[in-house]
């Protein structure tokens, strides 16, 4: 049935009260829709359901006899003013009258809208007289924009006249105030969505480069020269006939995934969401599973780069046109172009003869820290440039080559002109294996990014080093004292490209760097120094995030890996970008702390040439002094501090700063001698930058981090640190690390008042449960983890138990109890959670205070994965 026989029968139904008629259309319309879906061009489909919608409308409208009311219009605003229509998208409707509606039209008006509700439509109305929509318009962008697309359906086309000839007056906004209201909301928008793309979970009408940014062009141009076909535009000079087929192509694909968005999820859902893009990707033809989502989101990330490039050219010729602007300022940079008002405008009507001359292009930017962007002219004859030259970079052209390493040499490069390099995809057409990840996915709820993007932003932050003088000190110290920063730039830029290959991707990525290399004839020295970088990328994460960094092995371990100042320098300074760069949320103070950390005693360990023990030795020493003084200053004897310090054995001091040191010791100090009963809970924002420190100090029970960890995750806390040590006298000294849920310290005095007081209350009840109440997010239920669970030797007293597993809730309250179940004793906790997963560090010993032997370590593992994998029923633990 086509949609006109849809139609057809809609206008058979006789009684505006057969509900059951109308609902039957609707539900008729969205069959086909769905059955259409892969058989019509989706252009087609967005039509005929916006002209179904129309025939609905107005019949109901005339059943309604409101048709004949002499001044009273019906009126499609928004989208479904452009007459196109997704299968769930709002109804917006605008109801006109020249005056004050009288109560028996409101009446029938109110059974209008009730019998669209009736029929599941999705319908955003508003009723309002000429004068009324004129005087909101001008206070609202919104309401004027959704008026620029407004279309009569039924009803007083004068009426409809009077309102469009005064919305399109200069009165109500000027073309020059409404440019720029809408230039504006454009960079609110992408900044919402951290001014990428490339994000794993986009909005498909909202992201940069999707349907909102195609819209803008589109509400400018009917609003300055009242064009309502992009063809006429290319009469303006605005598009070549070229640009505009692809502009109506990249549309076509969008619609066409959000169209497949809204049939799948049965509403007006715009994100593509994981929890849809399997079903998505297959109902697009891509295929099944995860190689299909693939698939179809490097096609959907190539579409956003592609209309993000033209909506910038477009505005930019716009923004000139429409403001009116002159330049002021026109400064040549060479004799192929000039800068004007800070952007860079080709001279020429052909500037780019080579690869060659893009090169010469970025590195004539980086020279001018003036430039500021490029304007219209300069952006299309980039485009065009890239297409003709596509994968002629590395074919004898050497010169090519030459010109790639002069930038990477220059750290100014990574300002602007890398920008543009990544952009305009200049770098994509340089390196093959670049191409190879241009919007991969990364299937976790750790990277926010694609891997080029991630890549991108990494980079971007190793050059701000260069100014950062204040917020990374030691990072600004180590890129300013770099004789050759190009080993820094190459290494972050291979440092994921071997990504999806299958495979250690760092090891694969080392491979490909070394070839690079050899074809730009860089040195082997630097080769193998930035081969090791890529290679062991990782290293310092892993180690800081999920191992003992106080234990003198480790530390030995990890400096013999890197061998020297100079990677220790090259190797912290790429860690740290790459964290930062793979989630906006991920660094915090506390990950800050334990990589300084790890920094400081490999440092202190080249000192002194590998010997880690006497680097540790002088730590107790400098933090015992340090703690006296400041507990001097609180009045607090040295013989009072002994009476906790003969407690702690060295392990403590080495573990614990001066100033945490001393908090500790005043805390119990103060307390004095605690009886059996008694349970002493403080918290202190002042001792640590990696977050609000936690101390418990009681008699030893069963079960006691457990129920801690149980409380804090129900109050969406996270443990990220705990060092737990059991006194020959029988007593626990518990210091935790936690933050809250955005991985930032708790800087509440009221809700640190009260998580001391639920975790005090919890341990004062019998028994050692705790009911936790906090549910899975969305996003995790979608996502597959294994558990894993690895163990290494840590020393003859003790077991390093390594654990992945998904992060769900009650997950650090559950393994606490299976230590007391089987009788271990936990140590130290070292919690990280990376997106969906949860990589945990736990140093326990047995009953007999040994290492685990290895049928003790088979029991736990088979434990934990038992506790961890069934399905959960209740969380009280």
């Amino acid at each position: 049935m086509s949609v006109q026989d849809q139609i057809q029968q809609l206008q058979s139904i006789k009684d505006v009260t057969d509900i059951a008629a109308f609902k039957s259309a609707v539900k008729a319309n969205y069959k086909w829709l769905n059955n259409s879906f892969n058989k019509e061009l989706v252009d087609n489909l967005v039509v005929d359901r916006s002209d179904f919608t129309d025939a609905l409308l107005c019949h109901a409208w005339q059943l309604l006899d409101l048709n004949k009311e002499p001044t009273l219009s019906l009126c499609a605003v928004g989208g479904y003013g452009r007459g196109q229509l997704q299968p769930y998208s709002d109804i917006d409707l605008l109801i006109l009258s020249d005056k004050k509606i009288n109560p028996s039209v409101e009446e029938r008006l109110g059974n209008f809208i009730t019998l669209l509700w009736d029929v599941k439509l999705e319908i955003g109305q508003s009723v309002r007289t000429v004068k009324e929509t004129i005087q909101l318009a001008k206070s609202d962008i919104t309401i004027a924009t959704n008026l620029v697309e407004a279309r009569i359906l039924c009803g007083c086309e004068n009426t409809f006249k009077q309102l469009i000839d005064k919305v399109n007056s200069p009165k109500v906004w000027s073309s020059k105030d409404f440019f720029l209201a809408k230039l504006e909301e454009q960079k609110r928008r992408h900044h919402k969505f951290n001014d990428t793309s490339y994000n794993l979970e986009p909005n498909v009408k909202e992201n940069p480069g999707c349907l909102r940014d195609i819209q803008s062009i589109g509400w400018v141009a009917k609003k300055h020269f009242r064009e309502y076909d992009g063809l006429t535009l290319i009469g303006h000079g605005y598009f070549t006939e070229i640009e505009h087929a692809e502009l109506i192509e990249c549309r076509s694909d969008l619609w066409k995934m959000r169209f497949a968005l809204h049939l799948i999820s049965g509403r007006s859902e715009n994100r593509l969401l994981f929890d849809y893009q399997t079903d998505v990707a297959q109902l697009l033809g891509y295929g099944d599973g995860k190689a299909a989502v693939e698939q179809m989101m490097k096609a959907f990330f190539r579409i956003v780069r592609r209309v993000s490039e033209l909506n910038s050219m477009l505005l930019l010729r716009f923004e000139d046109d429409v403001l009116e602007q002159k330049v002021k300022k026109i400064t040549p940079l060479n004799h192929k172009f000039d800068l004007k008002d800070g952007l860079v405008s080709p001279s020429r009507p052909e500037t780019f003869h080579s690869p060659v001359d893009i090169l010469d292009f970025l590195s004539l930017i980086s020279q001018h820290e003036d430039v500021q962007g490029l304007d219209a002219d300069c952006i299309r004859q980039l485009r065009n440039a890239r297409r003709r030259f596509q994968h002629q970079y590395y074919h004898d052209r050497q010169d090519c080559r030459d010109r790639f390493i002069a930038l990477m040499k220059q750290p100014e490069f990574f300002n602007l002109g890398w920008d543009i390099m990544y952009k305009y995809g200049i770098l994509q057409s340089y390196l093959p294996e670049w191409d190879k990840i241009v919007g991969m996915m990364q299937f976790d709820l750790f990277h926010a990014y694609t891997v080029d993007e991630h890549t991108h932003r990494l980079v971007k932050y190793v050059y701000s080093y260069y100014h950062s003088a204040k917020r990374f000190p030691r990072c600004h110290r180590i890129v300013k004292n770099l004789d050759k920063p190009e080993l820094l730039f190459i290494a972050a830029i291979f440092h994921d490209i071997a990504k999806g290959r299958g495979g250690d991707h760092s090891a694969l990525g080392a491979v490909d760097v070394r070839s690079f290399c050899e074809l730009h004839n860089i040195s082997e020295a630097d080769t193998s120094t930035i081969a090791w970088l890529v290679e062991h990328h990782l290293l310092m994460s892993v180690v800081a995030q999920r191992r003992d960094i106080y234990d003198a092995d480790v530390i030995n371990q990890f400096a013999t890996t890197v061998k020297s100042h100079e990677n220790l320098n090259l190797l912290y300074a790429l860690t740290l970008a790459d964290i930062r760069a793979t989630n906006d949320n991920l660094w915090n103070d506390w990950k800050a702390s334990l990589l300084r950390e790890l920094y400081l005693l490999t440092q202190q360990a080249f000192d002194n040439g590998l010997e880690c023990q006497v680097t540790l030795e002088q730590r107790v020493a400098e933090h015992k002094t340090g703690a006296m003084t400041l507990l001097a200053e609180k009045g607090i004897s040295e013989a009072q501090a002994m009476l906790f310090w003969q407690q702690m054995g060295k392990d403590y001091f080495i573990r614990f700063k001066p100033i945490q040191i001393a908090w500790h010791t005043q805390t119990i100090v103060t307390a004095g001698t605690l009886a059996a009963e008694e349970i002493l809970v403080s918290a202190s924002n002042s001792t640590s930058k990696a977050g609000t420190e936690l101390l418990i100090y009681c008699s030893d029970r069963p079960a006691l981090f457990a129920q801690i960890a149980s409380v804090l995750d129900s109050r969406n806390c996270s443990i990220h640190d705990a060092q737990i040590t059991v006194t020959e006298q029988g007593n626990v000294f518990d210091s935790m690390i936690i933050l809250d849920q955005d991985s930032q310290r708790i800087d509440s005095e009221l809700h640190i008042n009260n998580l001391v007081d639920a975790v005090r209350s919890q341990l004062m009840k019998p028994g050692r449960s705790h009911a936790n109440k906090r549910k899975m997010s969305r996003q995790m239920k979608q996502l597959d983890v294994k558990t894993k669970v690895r163990f290494y030797s840590s020393t003859e007293h003790a077991t390093l138990v390594e654990l992945e597993a998904l992060d769900a809730p009650g997950l650090l309250a559950k393994i606490g109890h299976l230590f007391v179940d089987l009788n271990l004793t936990l140590k130290l906790a070292k919690i990280s959670t990376i997106g969906e997963r949860a990589e945990d560090v736990f140093i326990v010993s047995n009953e007999e205070g040994k290492a685990l032997t290895q049928d003790q370590e088979i029991t736990l593992k088979k434990q934990i994965t038992l506790k961890l994998d069934q399905p959960e029923v209740n969380l009280a633990i």
